[in-house]
């Protein structure tokens, strides 16, 4: 019988950290629950991590995520877990200090990759999210300091405008529509029962996401870009960080 969609708690609250949950799969280090607040990664964020309490004493110690084709979230456990766990409930926990830093960072990029396709036609070819410093490619011709000077101030000015942020679903047929949800050629939308999931950050942007975000702009921080490479002919890398 094949495991059944994992339902992923923190698409409703991105801060979601802690969630009662069953165990219902088990595959070597790897278990399954019937519902998670573990972000499994996607988008440039990396897959949270954390710890399972499961009934009976058992701790988990849970070092990473992944979803698969049937949209099952499986989490890694640091050790192979006892067969017995099975069918268990447990209490996840997911680090909420990183997944902070990780929501603050993803929110930041979409302040940024917004002003930079909306004012200067730079298309992301690439991001890695972290929770000290991120990175983010852009394609992006004339590139130089002052323009760097520029994103840094108009990105530091909307995070001051404290715009609120929430998330809501779009029929996949008006994603294909609304070409202003995108902000890579490349990357594929998070599509999931036909649906595709929007984050708007109000008064400013709306786009195709599935990571997880903060409630407003001003609790990101202050922006600044730390340095800067070509990775390529008009491939520019911005390295960055918030502070609060």
């Amino acid at each position: 019988m094949p495991t059944p969609a994992t339902t992923r708690l923190y698409l409703e609250d991105d801060h979601c950290f802690e969630a009662n949950a069953n165990v219902v799969a088990l595959d070597g280090a790897c278990v399954a629950f019937d519902r998670t607040c573990f972000y499994p990664g996607g988008g440039g964020q990396p897959p949270d991590e954390g710890s399972v309490r499961v009934q009976g004493g058992e701790v988990l110690e849970i070092v990473s995520a992944q979803a698969d084709t049937a949209e099952v979230i499986w989490h890694s456990a640091k050790s192979p877990p006892p067969s017995h766990i099975l069918g268990q409930p447990a209490r996840l926990v997911v680090n909420r200090a990183r997944r902070l830093a990780l929501t603050r960072y993803h929110t930041v990029l979409h302040v940024l990759n917004t002003i930079a396709l909306r004012d200067y036609g730079g298309w992301i070819t690439g991001v890695q999210i972290g929770s000290d410093y991120s990175r983010i490619d852009f394609k992006l011709d004339g590139f130089s300091a002052a323009l760097c000077a520029e994103l840094e101030s108009k990105v530091n000015a909307v995070l001051a405008g404290n715009h609120a942020i929430r998330s809501y679903y779009i029929p996949e047929d008006e994603f294909r529509k609304r070409e202003d949800l995108l902000r890579t050629l490349e990357a594929k939308p998070p599509v999931s029962g036909g649906r595709v999931r929007v984050v708007e950050i109000q008064g400013f942007d709306a786009q195709a996401c599935g990571g997880t975000h903060v409630s407003t702009t001003s609790e990101v921080g202050r922006f600044s870009i730390l340095r800067s490479e070509n990775k390529g002919k008009i491939n520019k890398r911005l390295y960055v960080r918030v502070d609060l």
